[in-house]
């Protein structure tokens, strides 16, 4: 409607012509019948008006002057009048007339019908930099009123300031000192993560080396020796190795290196297998005590993060006992007809609780619901705030929760509850049934792909016990040469190899040869990039027994070769 130009031309086909003409320049018109139809025009928006002399009467006159007279500072109207050709002067009435519109372009007929466009054009450009010019008026008035809006906030609230400034000092001494204190939990905990990858780097060759003493033993016990102390030394050690094997997935779990996946654990067996750590890391002045519950507490959890999350919480109520004092580490367990309606859904077996109580100083009441928040500590410079914050995203990621109970000057209990798992199937039978599991695919032909010489060799030597043929490679990219000479029944793979790592050489075996059985053995395993090649099931962790290894690959091998898989496999081909 803005951008339309008027045409009022009463007598004969003036109005049309112009309108003709200037619609094909692509100029919109709209032709009035009436000076009150122009009027009604002009004042619900046009950007111009073409009018013929004859058609300013008196009354016209009177009504535009007073319109144009009401009109806003950045407006200036634009009229195109279409003069009579006169021989002589023109009358004092139409000069006055004429002189009353103040934006004018006069034009004497007839009128060519370029010079008529170029008229209405140039009309047209004048008003839509007078609607600039509108706009930015409009800018103008909206900055203004917006600093005048600023300059009130900002009066009263220099006026608050002033009148609090004792106050205002007080939060900002307390505002700098708490991030003095962030700064420094933060340098902690990229010391901590420092330490993280220096003891994750020395835990993984340690796992090397257990994997490579455990096999030895285990191929040792197997050996007919007359002298009974052989094997007696020889369990002696595989107990060793055991411990050093949880030792380095404490460690590996402590560097963040080791990717956790929750299986069926008893938390007692956990608890009792960790009691010796825990009383070393309290002290002797702190006493330890262990109330289990009478029958095995199934949980579906991660152990090592599990160990971590006590270990953390042992930690913390020694601290809190600077003095001495008892520290209980109680479970027990609430079946499903004991649970809650509120808690039915989440725990639909029951739940498993695992208590840790101190006698320590406690913790008052207002910051109770603040001490599982990242960075929050009482310790000032001494703590970086993350450790009960990662023990309460444990127990919500395994789907359980963290509650906690403290009075002040009389201790503190912090109890985890997870979720009531199934008992486990039996599987003593499992075991028992590993050499002739193996024996039915004796035939199979195994590559081996380690880039440690002696883990390397024990494997190798393992499965020839166990009575497959075995192939080896030294690294990734030897491994990929014996996959190109022939294809083996089974790839076993570590993943932490220079060059290429296991999965991206399982991804080229997948590639080459399509539904081959595929393990992982490892004990430093980016195993979200595992699942996505060859899932869980296909993985090995490092330091693993002989009777294991001849379980996993003897499955692997029958799950490849069911009928179902292969209808799978041929229907992928």
């Amino acid at each position: 409607m803005e951008h339309r130009v008027l045409v009022l031309a009463p007598y004969g086909r003036d109005a049309q012509v112009i309108s003709d003409v200037l619609a094909a320049r692509q100029i919109r018109t709209h032709i009035c019948k009436d000076s009150r139809e122009l009027i009604s025009g002009i004042a619900k928006d046009s950007a111009a008006t073409i009018l013929t002399e004859e058609s300013l009467s008196e009354e016209l006159v009177c009504e535009l002057r007073a319109m144009l007279a009401d009109q806003p500072p950045w407006s200036d109207y634009p009229f195109v009048v279409l003069a009579a050709r006169l021989t002589v002067h023109r009358s004092n009435r139409a000069q006055s007339a004429l002189q009353g519109l103040s934006n004018l372009v006069l034009l004497e007929r007839p009128v060519n019908a370029d010079t008529l466009a170029s008229a209405a054009q140039s009309a047209l450009r004048a008003r839509r930099r007078q609607y600039l010019t509108r706009e930015h008026l409009a800018d103008l008035e909206e900055s203004k009123r917006s600093v005048e809006r600023i300059n009130n906030e900002l009066e009263a609230r220099i006026a608050e300031r002033t009148a609090d400034l004792a106050g205002a000092n007080d939060r900002l001494m307390r505002e700098i000192m708490e991030r003095e204190r962030v700064e420094n939990s933060l340098v902690q905990n990229q010391k901590m993560e420092a330490l993280g990858r220096l003891t994750g780097g020395i835990a993984h060759d340690f796992n090397n080396l257990l994997h490579v003493v455990n096999l030895n033993l285990q191929l040792l016990e197997r050996l007919k020796v007359q002298e009974e102390r052989v094997g007696v030394y020889a369990r002696r050690a595989k107990e060793a190795v055991e411990r050093g094997s949880r030792l380095t997935a404490q460690l590996l779990s402590f560097a963040r290196t080791q990717s956790l996946v929750p299986k069926l654990h008893d938390v007692n067996q956990l608890i009792r297998n960790m009691a010796e750590l825990i009383s070393i890391s309290i002290g002797s002045h702190v006493n330890l005590s262990l109330t289990l519950c009478s029958q095995a507490a199934f949980v579906i959890v991660d152990a090592s993060q599990m160990e971590m999350a006590i270990l953390n919480l042992s930690v913390n109520a020694r601290d809190a006992m600077p003095h001495g004092g008892a520290l209980e580490i109680h479970t027990q367990i609430a079946p499903a007809d004991a649970v809650g309606t509120s808690e039915a859904s989440e725990y639909p077996l029951g739940f498993v609780d695992v208590v840790v109580r101190d006698s320590g100083t406690g913790i008052p009441e207002n910051l109770l619901d603040k001490i599982f928040d990242p960075f929050f500590t009482t310790k000032q410079h001494a703590g970086t705030g993350l450790g009960l914050s990662q023990v309460y995203g444990f127990a919500r990621q395994s789907g359980g929760n963290a509650i906690v109970e403290s009075v002040v000057g009389e201790g503190t209990s912090i109890k985890l509850r997870f979720p009531l798992a199934p008992q486990p199937q039996d599987a003593s039978s499992a075991v028992a049934n590993v050499e002739p599991a193996c024996r039915e695919t004796v035939q199979a032909e195994i590559l081996v792909v380690e880039d440690d010489p002696g883990v390397r060799r024990s494997m190798v030597e393992c499965l020839q016990v166990l009575g497959f043929r075995v192939r080896q490679a030294a690294d990734g990219a030897a491994g990929l040469v014996e996959l190109q000479k022939a294809r083996p029944d089974l790839l076993l793979v570590d993943y932490l190899m220079p060059r290429m790592n296991g999965a991206e050489l399982i991804g080229h075996a997948q590639a080459m040869y399509r539904g081959m059985p595929i393990l992982m053995a490892t004990g430093y395993a980016d195993m979200n990039a595992v699942q996505k090649l060859i899932g869980l099931q296909s993985v090995l962790a490092k330091p693993f027994d002989l009777d294991t290894l001849g379980l996993a690959v003897s499955a692997e091998l029958k799950r490849n070769s069911s009928p179902s898989q292969a209808a799978v496999d041929s229907d992928l081909l």
